[in-house]
């Protein structure tokens, strides 16, 4: 897919508030500091059009990136961060639940993981709340560049029984400094989104 126009759309904090223009959704998510807004903007080429931070939990709302005027790439807010109040993290869980629930154009959701790390306590709570939502999640095993090749094989492995994936579950290896896994996500996206060029055929 080639990007010609990528621009935010608007932040939300309820369901009420998303875009109503029937544009197809596919969401992000990932525990803070997970590289979501890197991604973003890696997978944009657009340099700043999701903030990065150095400090986690920045991304609060629910921000939708309208692309190419065809379909929306939604930001959802991250989860994990120890410092964010209990009253936070509820209000966090309960704008995520609503959206997830109740989103009629939601077409997939992609669910960042690190991909050095066991999928956490709260990766597998949001794995199976998705899942319970009625999606079947595409997992992004963020900062590939940080990891020895030779540990990769068994870093996915630990990520799919972490998660409880079935052997159909999808795991995309990324790196937001390499491009690695830039492609493939994007492949499916354009497949996903029905903005895929069709094949050609024979006559």
């Amino acid at each position: 897919m080639q990007i010609t126009k990528a621009e935010f759309k608007c932040s939300s904090e309820r369901i009420s508030q998303v875009p109503k223009d029937d544009l197809k959704d596919i969401a992000f998510i990932g525990r803070s500091n997970v590289g979501k807004s890197s991604l973003i903007n890696m997978l944009t080429a657009r340099t700043g059009l999701a903030k990065v931070s150095g400090t986690p939990g920045k991304t609060r709302l629910i921000n939708h990136f309208r692309i190419n005027d065809a379909w929306y790439l939604v930001d959802l807010p991250g989860y994990g961060y120890a410092k964010v109040s209990a009253a936070e993290k509820e209000k966090w869980g309960k704008m995520i639940e609503g959206y997830l629930h109740n989103s009629k154009e939601l077409r997939a959701v992609f669910l960042l993981v690190d991909i050095r790390h066991k999928p956490s306590a709260n990766d597998k709570q949001m794995y199976d709340w998705i899942c319970h939502n009625g999606y079947e999640p595409v997992i992004i095993a963020t900062k590939l560049d940080k990891l020895k090749r030779s540990q990769v094989a068994k870093s996915l492995k630990e990520i799919r029984t972490g998660l409880g994936l079935p052997k159909e579950g999808k795991i995309l290896p990324f790196s937001a400094e390499t491009k690695q896994g830039r492609d493939e996500i994007w492949a499916l996206i354009d497949e996903l989104t029905g903005l895929a060029e069709p094949a050609a055929t024979e006559d």
